[in-house]
């Protein structure tokens, strides 16, 4: 049985949606480009089964201009260079806040990734994460379904 939490409880969703808009507003003073917050979002999505979530950020991320190519590698991000450097930060730091406890090489990988960002745009990027996190917890818990969809992106009828 499946009770949509944003439905039982629109005032806890509107808030939700507030921080989410502060968060993105946040990323956006401090460095964090449109791509690389929908990069957090796809990886973090894909790491916590979010199939919602998932679909929605792999879309608005390719609407961003995230190639298909890095979308489609995104599992395997770490065996191959097609990513930028800054990619590869805010990569590691959306793995390091969607797997929990932090592990020594999600350590490392955090220390990597702020020495490249640093203080704002690594703070920035742990928040988009720690954002979508909340999201994709909500959506699985309410089950929101995915609908199919044309090529063209529309709902398929």
């Amino acid at each position: 049985m499946s009770l949509f939490l944003d439905k039982l409880a629109p005032e806890a969703w509107k808030d939700a949606q507030r921080f989410s808009a502060t968060v993105r507003d946040y990323g956006v003073q401090h460095g964090i480009t449109a791509q690389e917050s929908e990069l957090i979002k796809v990886r973090a999505s894909q790491l916590n089964g979010c199939a919602f979530c998932l679909d929605l950020h792999s879309r608005e991320a390719r609407q961003e201009g995230v190639v298909q190519q890095k979308l489609d590698l995104l599992p395997a991000w770490r065996e191959t260079p097609i990513y930028t450097d800054r990619e590869t930060a805010v990569l590691a730091i959306a793995e390091a806040a969607t797997k929990l406890p932090l592990s020594e090489d999600s350590r490392a990988d955090l220390a990597a990734a702020h020495g490249l960002l640093g203080d704002e745009a690594f703070a920035a990027a742990e928040w988009i994460a720690a954002a979508i996190n909340l999201f994709n917890r909500v959506s699985i818990l309410s089950e929101h379904p995915v609908r199919a969809r044309d090529a063209d992106g529309r709902i398929a009828r």
